[in-house]
Formats: structure tokens, C-alpha cells, sequence
């Protein structure tokens, strides 16, 4: 182990930590950041050790940019944020090894060098995820359009109709995947096009610190002179009066030229409070696709394709059991099915449904939700503006059976009741009624866009 830090900073390295646990939650902080050891400070340059290759790819990779960015906001000096492999414990072979299987993307082989360009990686442009292209992204109905708009900006960038794009979803549902690939398809079909790809954090980081060093001429310039200029998370920038103003002529310079621009945030243009006016009816003219929820189905799907990129088998009813408890987010479904793969490799033992429910156990305990069908029955009617009673009765008026349909929908997908069960708690019905309500309300979501809307809205309210 390292020496322990000077008091102050181990006090900067604790508050660090701490911010990076409340961002990324206690059950993924514990998972990939808790080794982690602050080495030394020299210089501008932070050194941080991990005990094996595999932790250190997986922390580089996927918290590098925050871990510089928190180090960046306590001490403006640090310019860089090293991670190295402390003295090996035996495990990192072993680890290194899955390391190369779970990040191989299906369709390409994987290479001991870097798969990517190194001109990525400067100063000005945070670095792109290599496993993040349009091959390994899974598509499905709650994201279908935005993937089929992230294709055509990327192989016809400035597009009338398509600049600004505009991304919008809760976390972890794909939008930095896309905003990547699409970064990727083009580098990789026009290599001279210069492709800029930053947080809104990193962007208002570099102006502040322009305006600090009397440098603003330099950051205008180096940023219009892109020919695609993308901003990740552009809620950061509601409040920062100044910073939006400089990204709004930023904007302004960059389409005016015929340059492609790509924003993603948690919310439309429309709803994000705090946004000047003008910048929110820009953003909001071009192409605004949204990522719903995902469904259960298409969570399925991304977890038997993760399996088949790390080349590992994962039985089907253990993909089915992450599929149906881990609901929140893309991110963290693989997160479970990674720490699963790297149980099954590091302990030389097969993947089963016991042991999937050991490894997992404080995940799939926080993600356990007890729905009663009563609660169900009160938000539907809720939503629709029906009585209670409507639930039971036997009114079949379709303003009342379609809602009750889709109650009993929610009920046979959020509760372990039987089908007979079901069908008591309304009414005293036939289960022969529950499964056709499921069937329909099934039916229904892949065709009716609103429906599939309201009943993912609904479970959303009901898991949470």
C-alpha cells in the first residue's frame, strides 16, 4: 500500500471519494472504486493505484473523466489523473484476461494495442469509449428512433433537419453510447473532419479557465473550428448564465458554418428550466429524439448480447432474473452481468441461478420492490381518472377496460401472484380474463405509442 497523504490531502482524496460514491451509488462504488489508492501528487499530475489490470482498465475507462474532473475542481493545478497497477496480488492475470473478453464488442477481434485513434485523447476532447458503436448497441422499441437518427446524422453530418440533434432520456439508458458511435462512424468514413466530443462540465471546466488565463480568443477558436462539435449532459450548464452564453454563440458560429451538432441531456429543450429562452428554442429545432424507458424485453436482449461479446454462458433464466429485478438502467444491468463473469472466471465456477442471487444478492435486494395489486389498482386509476371501484366492476365501457387491462398487465409483471389470484383481486374474474388482458396490453405496447407511454410510466412510478 502507499504511504498515507499529507492531511490536506487526504481530506481532497476523501472528498473525492465521497462525491464519486453519491454519483455512481454505493453498490458500483463498492464494486469497481473502493480499492482505490491515491500514490503521490507531482506536479500537475495525480497518480492513483488499483490492484490489477483489469480494475485499472475498467476504472480508466469508465471514471477517469469524473476522477480528473473532481481532482481538476479542488486543485486547478492538476492537469492529469494517472491510474496505474499496484504490486500484482495473483488475481490480475486472471482478471486481465477477462477484461480482454468482456470489452471485445461482437464482430471485432480483440487487440493487445489500442483499438482506436490516439488523437482522441487531447487536451480539448474527452476520449471516446471504444466498445461504444453502432454495432453493440441494442436496439428496441423504446429506442428505435433515436438510434435510426444517430445513424443518419453520423453518415450525413449537418443534415437540414438533423443540426442540431438533440438526445434526451434518464441515465444509463444509451444516449453517451450513441453520441460515441456516432463519433466513431464518422472519424472512421471521413478521417479529416475534426470531431470534438466533451461533458457540458468539461466545456464550462475549459471556459472558466479561459477566462481565468485571458485565453477566451483561443477557446472560440479551437472550438468553431471543428466540424462537429458534441455536448454530453447539457443540463449541467441550467444556472451557468455565462457558460450558456458562451455555448450559444458557440452554436450559433458552428451551424451558421454548416456544422454538426449533438446534445444530449436528461430532459426535451422544452422542459429544461434554467435554460435561457433562446438557447432552448434553438436546441429545439432541429431533430429531438428521446430513449424511453427500457422494457423487458429489450433488457433481455442487451444481456444476451453482453454475454455473447465477453464469450461467456450465462443460462437463460439467470439473464431472465436480471432482465425482470434490475429495471433502473442499462449501466447497471452490466454492471451485475460483468460482476457475475468476473465471480465465474476469478473462482473457476460455472454461472447458476443459486450462485447469480449469492454475487448479487445486495443488488437484486436493492432493486426488490414489494407492489401489492391494490397499489396498482390505485395508480391506474389515478392516471386515468377512475374510481377504484371501476377496478372490480364489471363495467366494460372501454374507458374502464383498457385501464383495467393494463392494471392487471402491471400485475402479473410486478408481483409474484398466480393468474387466479390476479383475476379475484379484480372482481372475482376468470384467469382466462388476466391472460387475455396480458396478451392484448402486450399486443397493444409494440403499436400504440401513447399506451406504451402511460404503462411505462406507470411501472416507472410503481418501481420507485
Amino acid at each position: 500500500m502507499p504511504p498515507e497523504p499529507p492531511g490536506n490531502t487526504a481530506a481532497t482524496w476523501a472528498r473525492i471519494r465521497a462525491r464519486l460514491r453519491d454519483e455512481v451509488g454505493e453498490v458500483e462504488y463498492r464494486t469497481w472504486l473502493r480499492q482505490m489508492s491515491l500514490s503521490s501528487i507531482e506536479s500537475d499530475e495525480v497518480v492513483i493505484t488499483l490492484p490489477t489490470r483489469f480494475l485499472r482498465d475498467w476504472v480508466n475507462s469508465h471514471y477517469g473523466d469524473r476522477l480528473r474532473a473532481f481532482w481538476q475542481a479542488e486543485h486547478g493545478g492538476v492537469r492529469r489523473v494517472a491510474i496505474l497497477v499496484a504490486p500484482s496480488t495473483g488475481l490480475e492475470e486472471a482478471q486481465a484476461g477477462l477484461a480482454q473478453r468482456v470489452d471485445v464488442p461482437p464482430g471485432r477481434s480483440a487487440r493487445p494495442a489500442e483499438p482506436r485513434a490516439p488523437e482522441a485523447r487531447s487536451e480539448w476532447i474527452a476520449p471516446l469509449e471504444p466498445r461504444f458503436t453502432f454495432d453493440t448497441f441494442v436496439v428496441g422499441k423504446p429506442n428505435e428512433f433515436a438510434h435510426a437518427c444517430a445513424r443518419r446524422v453520423a453518415e450525413r453530418p449537418a443534415t437540414p433537419g438533423f443540426n442540431p440533434m438533440f438526445l434526451y432520456g434518464g441515465v444509463g439508458l444509451g444516449k453517451t453510447h450513441l453520441m460515441h458511435a456516432i463519433a466513431w462512424t464518422i472519424r472512421e468514413g471521413e478521417p479529416t473532419r475534426t470531431v470534438a466530443y466533451m461533458s457540458a462540465e468539461k466545456f464550462m471546466y475549459r471556459f472558466i479557465n479561459s477566462l481565468r488565463t485571458q485565453s477566451t480568443m483561443e477557446f472560440k477558436e479551437t472550438l468553431r473550428a471543428v466540424d462537429v462539435l458534441m455536448i454530453d449532459d447539457l443540463q449541467f450548464l441550467i444556472g451557468k448564465d455565462n457558460t450558456q452564453e458562451e455555448f450559444f454563440h458557440t452554436f450559433n458560429a458552428l451551424v451558421d458554418q454548416g456544422k454538426q451538432i449533438v446534445v444530449s441531456s436528461d430532459k426535451p429543450p422544452a422542459d429544461l428550466a434554467g435554460i435561457e429562452d433562446r438557447l432552448r428554442t434553438r436546441l429545439g429545432h432541429g431533430m429531438v429524439a428521446d430513449l424511453h424507458a427500457t422494457t423487458y424485453e429489450l433488457r433481455l436482449s442487451i444481456l444476451q448480447a453482453k454475454a455473447a461479446a465477453a464469450q461467456v454462458t450465462i443460462p437463460a433464466k439467470v439473464l431472465e432474473l436480471l432482465a425482470n429485478k434490475i429495471t433502473a438502467n442499462v449501466r447497471e444491468l452490466e454492471g451485475a452481468l460483468n460482476r457475475l463473469v468476473a465471480h465465474a472466471n476469478l473462482f473457476g465456477r460455472p454461472v447458476t441461478l443459486d450462485s447469480a442471487q449469492e454475487v448479487l444478492g445486495d443488488l437484486l435486494r436493492a432493486h426488490e420492490r414489494r407492489v401489492s395489486i391494490e397499489e396498482i389498482q390505485r395508480k391506474v386509476a389515478d392516471h386515468y381518472n377512475l374510481r377504484m371501484n371501476d377496478m372490480i366492476s364489471a363495467r366494460r365501457a372501454r374507458n374502464v377496460a383498457r385501464p383495467r387491462q393494463v392494471a392487471m398487465y402491471l400485475a402479473k409483471q410486478l408481483t409474484q401472484r398466480s393468474l387466479p389470484e390476479i383475476g379475484r383481486r379484480f372482481g372475482g374474474r376468470d384467469h382466462t380474463t388476466v391472460m387475455h388482458a396480458v396478451s392484448r396490453v402486450t399486443e397493444l405496447i409494440g403499436q400504440d405509442v401513447a399506451l406504451a407511454e402511460d404503462v411505462a410510466l406507470l411501472r416507472k412510478m410503481l418501481e420507485t
